[in-house]
């Protein structure tokens, strides 16, 4: 078993690029050598040295590794990009991209996470523990598929467009969703535990489950009527019906 252990030495006001904070980069490697791996503040490229307090005890696959995170993150982009086996626990808040097209593993975070968490991800688990900001789970510009595999759990809520372009994977929001959730999915689920707003437009394939209230119905949904899930009755709509969507839409 290996665990990496990383602390914030200063207040970080510039993002980093820290894609290399990941299990598989660091499984196996010394001290040392994850102190010389690279990371970029702002378009100055820099170390992970330089930019954290660094200790690893241990040695281990990327499956036996645990990286352990305490301080400031709020600047730091890309932790656990890629990933696709072991642990990381952040304490704290976090940038954007967390998780990101990772395929393995599981992501715990205490705090709130920037917008793109779960971008592209195909499969592992990334657990927030705070809020989530724009995109969840979705597609950055110009994919055609988010979200493809895995599961995201948010315990806080989230804003606009979470799940865009979702394709495949589970994403459960236990407080309230913003503008536009799962728009133009093509599979997966969707669970919020809140309210939102405009939920499913253009979606062709999956599944939104709203149990508070939708503040706004796209109106390109067919009404089928009552049905239940898990023991619960909602509003069953089928659609987008402007695009031969075959999407299921619950609210309660």
């Amino acid at each position: 078993m290996q665990t990496v252990t990383i602390k914030t030495k200063n207040d970080i006001k510039i993002s980093v690029e820290a894609e290399n904070i990941s299990p598989d980069k660091f499984a196996g490697k010394s001290e040392k050598e994850i102190q010389s791996m690279e990371a970029y503040m702002g378009n100055y490229k820099t170390t992970l040295g330089e930019l954290f307090l660094i200790k690893v005890e241990g040695t281990g696959a990327a499956a036996d590794t645990k990286i352990v995170m305490e301080g400031n993150f709020s600047r730091v982009k890309r932790i656990g990009e890629g990933m696709t086996a072991g642990l990381i626990l952040i304490k704290g808040n976090v940038d954007m991209h967390l998780g990101a097209k990772m395929s393995g593993g599981k992501i715990t975070l205490s705090g709130n996470a920037d917008s793109w968490a779960g971008r592209e991800m195909k499969g592992g688990e990334l657990i927030i523990e705070g809020n989530a900001a724009y995109y969840l789970g979705a597609g950055y510009r110009g994919e055609t598929c988010g979200m493809r595999g895995g599961k995201i759990t948010v315990m806080g809520s989230a804003l606009d467009f979470l799940g865009e372009h979702m394709c495949g994977g589970e994403i459960d929001v236990k407080g309230n969703v913003g503008l536009l959730p799962g728009l133009s999915n093509n599979g997966g689920k969707i669970v919020i535990g809140g309210s939102t707003s405009r939920p499913g437009s253009e979606m062709a394939k999956g599944t939104i489950i709203v149990n508070g209230t939708v503040a706004e119905m796209m109106p390109v949904f067919k009404l089928e009527g009552d049905e239940a899930v898990d023991g619960v009755t909602y509003k069953k709509y089928t659609g987008d019906v402007i695009v031969n969507g075959k999407g299921l839409l619950y609210v309660k």
